[in-house]
């Protein structure tokens, strides 16, 4: 039938054409990011908070991507050279102290300047904009003690303005050697640091350049000793200028510092030369490392060998001797025995069973050592339940079976304790310690007579 002809023709030319499968997924995609789109601008428009958080992350540069870190750098050193012409140089500290000094208010005390408030906003509004974070209620507020007309040391707030803008050019010039750009410095970083500040220092001017490495190790493990005490191989730039090594460093510009502070500063010449000069005594045969035997004269050579035993097992050593660097740690922790650092050194090497505690077991352990020093010098041993008791008499731990490296900082008892346990002249000291007081009052009191 003709009808039959014309229908099947008009729906034969009507029927779309079968989609390949690469089609269909297009398509698919196509729809698939078109109602994303349409979903995710419905959010935005609804809840925009997002949008005010800052960025808090980003990626370090890898190795590889050379022209990233040059970048880094380049951008570092722009941010610190910035950051330094912010601060007060040497002309506008001298014009500061003169505004402060014409503004000062009647009366003085004695010699000292004061200034009150009302003078104090004048020389801020006067001294520049530099000068501008130093003049705030809270700065004067802190340096305020109890002068009865409200006023403030004027060198007392000299001092301080001095102090902090030091702090800042100390953090800047630490921060030009922090490599990773991270807050830190590494000990080639640091070691870096003081290698380029022995010039600068007059104290310093006797060392041979030859003994300079020697110098900058024993300088940079005072530092890792006291401020890194997990070994991470890092410390803090704001650790470092919180603790006093840098001042005790940056001392050593004084050229009329006397031979006392020399004497008692670990960073002079004097001391640096001291403790070389002992570990190539100790060197008996001349090959630059310390064995037990060596190790074992250090001092008054009184220290027992269960205690050496106990160093050369947990301290890094090559060949069962120890190197200069491993030595330095030893000494810092035996002449601080007071320090938290210095006792966690000593406790580490007490803990025989690694539990974290010292029980009755590790003391008896420790002390039959020193009771078989004294029968060797002819003295009578001491009963190790009596030392025991007084161990624990003078550390107070909150367990009355156990001692924590924390009970030993706590007491304040630490260096007592672990002289007792480890070091034959330190017990014997301990031991008559009333007869040397006593022998102290009786040379003071004939010194009073002369």
């Amino acid at each position: 039938m003709d009808w039959q002809r014309s229908l099947r023709g008009r729906l034969a030319a009507r029927r779309v054409p079968k989609k390949s499968e690469q089609e269909l997924k297009d398509e698919e995609m196509e729809l698939f990011t078109k109602y994303y789109m349409e979903w995710k601008g419905g959010r935005k428009s609804s809840n925009t908070s997002y949008m005010n958080i800052p960025r808090f992350y980003y990626r370090l540069p890898a190795e590889d991507e050379v022209l990233l870190q040059k970048l880094r750098e380049e951008s570092r050193a722009v941010f610190l050279q910035r950051k330094s012409r912010e601060l007060l140089d040497n002309e506008e500290l001298q014009n500061l102290w003169f505004l402060l000094d014409k503004h000062q208010t009647s009366p003085m005390i004695g010699e000292e300047a004061m200034i009150n408030y009302e003078n104090f906003l004048k020389v801020g509004e006067k001294a520049g904009p530099k000068c501008k974070q130093f003049f705030t209620a809270k700065i004067f507020a802190k340096l305020l003690h109890n002068d009865p007309y409200g006023r403030i040391s004027i060198m007392q707030f000299f001092n301080y303005v001095m102090r902090k803008v030091w702090l800042h050019q100390t953090r800047i010039g630490l921060s030009l050697y922090d490599v990773a750009g991270q807050g830190y410095l590494r000990e080639s970083d640091l070691e870096n640091y003081i290698l380029e500040l022995i010039p600068t220092l007059p104290q310093l001017d006797g060392l041979e350049k030859s003994f300079y490495s020697f110098y900058v190790c024993t300088a940079v493990r005072k530092f890792f000793f006291f401020l890194d005490p997990l070994r991470t191989g890092k410390i803090k730039i704001q650790d470092i200028l919180a603790c006093s090594f840098l001042d005790d460093l940056l001392e050593l510009r004084d050229e009329e510092l006397s031979k006392e502070s020399q004497e008692t500063n670990w960073f002079s010449a004097p001391s640096a030369l001291r403790v070389y000069g002992q570990y190539l005594n100790l060197d008996k045969d001349h090959n630059g490392m310390l064995s037990k035997e060596e190790l074992s004269r250090y001092g008054t050579g009184t220290l027992t060998n269960i205690f050496l035993d106990r160093v050369f097992q947990e301290c890094l050593t090559y060949d069962g001797e120890m190197d200069y660097k491993t030595y330095l740690d030893f000494v810092l922790a035996l002449e601080n025995r007071k320090e938290p650092a210095a006792l966690q050194y000593i406790f580490k090497l007490l803990d025989i069973e690694n539990k974290g505690y010292l029980n009755v077991f590790s003391l008896n352990y420790f002390f039959r050592a020193i009771q078989e020093q004294m029968k060797i010098h002819g003295q009578e041993p001491v009963s190790f339940q009596d030392v025991k008791d007084e161990i624990f008499d003078m550390v107070k731990p909150k367990d009355p079976y156990k001692i924590s490296l924390q009970d030993l900082i706590n007491s304040s008892q630490g260096d007592t304790v672990t002289s007792i346990l480890i070091d034959l002249n330190g017990f014997w000291t301990y031991e008559n310690r009333e007869v040397l007081v006593a022998s102290d009052n009786d040379n003071t009191a004939d010194v009073d007579d002369t």
